[in-house]
């Protein structure tokens, strides 16, 4: 699998802008989060006078094997209507890349739709939807390894255009069910307990999508158990623990993930490589990188939680990365709309730095 190379970010000028921060003409810490937004965004750039350049928001396109299963509301066909529409501009992702001045790049990794004639549509195909994890794998590891690499492709074409910090979204029928389960197993938290209701479905509806997933979880582990079974007596050392499990969490990741969720993850990971800004949107895109963290922990460096929707659990899956986000408006759109609606928070905390004054050449007294 693709190793990526990501720095912790250098905390040595963190005393420096703390002072900074202290000194602007205000009463301390009166701008609260806006202030711990500054400086993460001051640590990552290494600098006291941060900027945001040229932003960019990459959706994702792609279809999942378990809708197969009746677990969504939505059929599939929804996916690929909803891609052509948003490169008509008639999407909730497009009103809100136009309003804060995003580049937005339609990108179809996954969809089960021919739209490889689609002007506006970057065809990155890797398969017409994954399979079916209720039965097998969602995806092979040579797939799970291209959508990695097209996530890398399409930050550096990002990065290329002068962006420093990107915004990623998703449109995917069934993968709040890929998302649930990434959390569970991941989060050692009941499964019952990260099930929500999708794109909207009735309490028979969630119901049906539990037994289902309950169902593929279960399979799942029966399979790693038989295949274990002959091995978990052996003595290991720490370097081969640390190998495996890797490769348990990025089995997960493959056998129950979607190709929009996966290119995500690969997109993050280069993203905190190449040490720009990551604005992490809902319960899509949190699950993504809840995923990337546990590979690469220092990711988290580099991460915005922007939003807290109202899917089922998405809290609990914020809390496990101590993530605190910047809006809860009850979005469950997707498609990063809820990141979207958080850049203004992040441009304010940029201009808090750049253009508020300072206790002295104010010609105020500094009372504390």
């Amino acid at each position: 699998m693709r190793q990526f190379e990501i720095r912790p970010v250098d905390c040595g000028m963190e005393a420096t802008i703390d002072a900074k921060i202290d000194n602007l003409n205000k009463p301390k810490h009166s701008l609260g989060l806006l202030e711990k937004l500054a400086k993460q965004i001051c640590l990552v750039q290494q600098t006291l006078s941060p900027h945001l350049d040229h932003p960019c928001h990459l959706l994702l396109g792609g279809d999942h094997g378990i809708e197969r299963e009746g677990v969504s509301v939505s059929p599939r066909e929804v996916t690929w209507q909803q891609m052509i529409n948003f490169t008509r501009g008639g999407g909730g992702v497009n009103m809100f890349c136009r309003q804060h001045g995003f580049d937005l790049s339609i990108v179809d990794v996954g969809v089960d739709h021919d739209l490889s004639g689609v002007e506006g549509i970057i065809d990155r195909k890797i398969a017409r939807g994954t399979r079916n994890f209720l039965h097998e794998a969602a995806m092979s590891e040579e797939e799970l390894e291209r959508s990695l690499n097209i996530g890398v492709e399409l930050v550096d074409d990002c990065i290329a255009k002068g962006c420093n910090i990107l915004s990623l979204g998703e449109m995917g029928v069934g993968n709040t069910s890929a998302s649930s389960i990434w959390m569970s197993e991941f989060g050692d938290i009941p499964l019952i307990e990260c099930i929500g209701a999708g794109a909207g479905l009735d309490a028979a509806g969630i119901e049906h999508k539990t037994n289902v997933l309950i169902c593929a979880v279960a399979r799942y582990h029966a399979a790693l158990w038989e295949k274990n079974d002959d091995t978990e007596d052996m003595e290991k050392d720490e370097e081969t623990e640390l190998a495996e499990e890797m490769a348990s969490i990025w089995h997960c990741i493959r056998y129950f993930g979607g190709f929009e969720m996966t290119t995500a993850i690969g997109a993050m990971l280069h993203a905190a490589e190449r040490g720009i800004l990551i604005m992490v949107d809902g319960f899509i895109m949190t699950a993504a990188m809840l995923a990337s963290a546990l590979l690469y922990p220092d990711v988290l460096d580099y991460a915005i939680f922007c939003h807290c929707g109202d899917e089922s659990g998405h809290a609990k899956m914020l809390a496990m990365m101590n993530a605190k986000p910047l809006l809860r408006l009850g979005l469950r759109l997707g498609e990063g709309t809820g990141a979207l609606c958080a850049y203004p928070i992040i441009e304010s905390s940029v201009r808090m730095m750049n253009e508020m004054n300072d206790f002295d050449h104010a010609h105020i007294t500094k009372y504390f």
